[in-house]
């Protein structure tokens, strides 16, 4: 397929795709009070919601995210990293997936009250899984004891319960970006026609 070949919609949505991949970059470092405040949520849910092809709302969040991930385990998180990613990664992905996945179900047509509540959910539904990743792996470190969590629901449920001051973080970026990401996108479908879904 040639560049000429490609329709002015999918080059668009491709570029916010990679913006958001950008600005996750950049927002990398340290554990702050604005960790997890990144445009990747938004990110997944605007896939999910503008690629026709639904395989492509998949493949090119995750592989952004893919890109971005392997950037920061080789410069900003090298400690952590085993091989090219970090342990865990799987759950992760898994949990960007279901954001993909909510945008798609829920985001069927862009208005407010639908944007809201599929960034509210994938917040919620990408810690479930993430965090569950988390426990799983051998750097999990239970921050009141400076020990790993335990292998079993009392270890799982510390994990959780510590992760939630990132989940609020989740949805306040979720939220922002997607009004930033489904704003901007709407406004210029409608100055500019070719980017609107071809009838």
């Amino acid at each position: 397929m040639s560049i000429k070949n490609l329709q002015p919609r999918f080059l668009v949505l491709l570029l916010f795709i990679v913006v958001a991949g950008v600005l996750r970059i950049t927002a990398a470092g340290e554990i702050t009070p604005f960790s997890n405040f990144s445009p990747v949520g938004a990110m997944a849910l605007f896939g999910g919601a503008y690629f026709a092809d639904k395989w492509k709302s998949y493949v090119f969040p995750l592989l952004t995210l893919f890109l971005g991930d392997v950037i920061m385990s080789q410069t900003i998180y090298k400690a952590y990293a085993t091989g090219i990613l970090y342990e865990g990664w799987i759950w992760t992905y898994l949990g960007f997936a279901a954001m993909v996945l909510t945008g798609q179900l829920i985001i069927k047509k862009v208005r407010i009250t639908n944007v809201v509540a599929a960034s509210m959910i994938a917040a919620i539904v990408f810690w479930l899984l993430a965090d569950f990743g988390t426990w799983t792996t051998t750097h999990n470190i239970d921050m009141t004891t400076g020990l790993p969590f335990t292998k079993d629901a009392q270890g799982l449920v510390k994990c959780y319960i510590q992760g939630l001051p990132l989940v609020k973080n989740t949805i306040l970026s979720n939220l922002v970006f997607s009004a930033i990401f489904f704003g901007l996108f709407e406004w210029m479908q409608n100055k500019i026609p070719a980017l609107s879904i071809p009838r």
